[in-house]
């Protein structure tokens, strides 16, 4: 079904962004993990509006509430529910968009596809639904961090300001990430980041960027040859996110301009393991990990809804204008950083069950 993800640890989120509600049902998560609605709840405010000046200010405390499948404190093995209620949506905001299409939104393809859309705050469209992957991708990275896998997303780029690679060559801590609005474990070019997120937003326009993530701990094996390759699963994932446009894993784009034998990540034997020199693979190999830190970035788009007067047409065809409203990020990127790592979490937690099942050869 189009709005539930993976196999063995499937999720299914539902809810509209002006709607009474948004949430998520997991199937196939283990049986007794202990986990609780603050651990869930602490992922949620890393993603949550008006947490500082650089984001939405729509004001939502996004408390989550568990429904099913976590009993005295640990996961039953059953299906576990979760919602998050709306508070302060303003739908009135958006009835000029009733008739009207946002340029570069979902309005348009939705409206064609369905023949019927929610044109307030956009429905499904809405980055509001990612708050039921977030909630699942707590469960999953509490999973993972069982094994001693650390997943860390944080934002390189914003616009053409860059945090320089030197200072993005070891595994940021989490504090450094969280330190600023941004996410941005540079100091300086965090700075001139939000900065620039600031003076755009001054002038009712907005700017994208790129998010890095990393994930170290996970052993060689995971993912599968052909169709479900690993790195096609998290571009999958990553892709299905609001305001994605791109994703690269490892070298990426850049590993074009090598020749093999610049580019090849020879193997060694180091601390009795085998291991790789370089890791130009990021971390996947023929689709499968090979025990080496997995890396990839992913591109966002500015946000499209932006409080200009822009040209586009109405439902009936006809040439008109439209002056965005609502509250809406001049920035995706800050709020964006956990939901990359929850997406990553939940293809890990699903490729670890999968191999588990035909293999029998990881265990949490």
């Amino acid at each position: 079904m189009p709005n539930s993800f993976g196999k063995n640890f499937t999720i299914s989120t539902w809810g509209e962004s002006h709607g009474a509600g948004v949430g998520v049902v997991i199937d196939g998560c283990p049986p007794n993990l202990p986990i609780t609605a603050d651990e869930i709840q602490v992922e949620l405010d890393r993603r949550r509006p008006g947490q500082s000046d650089i984001v939405t200010p729509r004001k939502e405390e996004d408390r989550v509430e568990i429904i099913s499948g976590i009993f005295e404190g640990k996961t039953t093995g059953t299906p576990i529910a979760m919602l998050v209620r709306n508070a302060d949506h303003r739908s009135s905001a958006y009835s000029e968009m009733k008739d009207k299409f946002r340029p570069s939104h979902a309005d348009f393809t939705y409206q064609s596809k369905f023949g019927i859309r929610d044109h307030a705050g956009g429905g499904r469209s809405s980055a509001r639904e990612t708050i039921g992957r977030v909630a699942a991708g707590a469960i999953a990275k509490k999973i993972l961090a069982s094994a001693g896998v650390e997943i860390r997303a944080f934002v390189t780029r914003i616009q053409d300001i860059a945090a320089p690679e030197s200072a993005l060559e070891n595994f940021p801590a989490a504090a450094d990430v969280e330190a600023t609005a941004i996410r941005c474990p540079h100091g300086e070019t965090a700075a001139k980041m939000i900065e620039r997120i600031k003076a755009v937003r001054s002038e009712g326009d907005s700017v994208g960027g790129v998010i890095r993530c990393r994930v170290r701990g996970i052993p060689a094996g995971l993912g599968e040859p052909v169709f479900d390759r690993l790195e096609a699963d998290l571009g999958k994932a990553m892709l299905s996110l609001p305001a994605t446009k791109g994703f690269e894993v490892g070298s990426g784009f850049g590993g074009t301009l090598l020749k093999g034998s610049e580019h090849n990540d020879l193997f060694e034997v180091r601390d009795g393991k085998t291991r790789t020199v370089t890791n130009r693979s990021g971390g996947i190999q023929g689709g499968i990990s090979n025990g080496e830190e997995i890396f990839f970035n992913v591109a966002f788009k500015p946000t499209a809804t932006i409080l200009q007067l822009q040209k586009t047409v109405d439902v009936q065809g006809n040439a008109t204008e439209l002056m965005g409203k609502g509250r809406h990020d001049a920035c995706v990127l800050p709020r964006a950083v956990p939901i990359v790592e929850a997406m990553a979490a939940l293809v890990l937690v699903d490729h670890w069950m999968r191999q588990n099942a035909q293999n029998g050869t990881f265990r949490f």
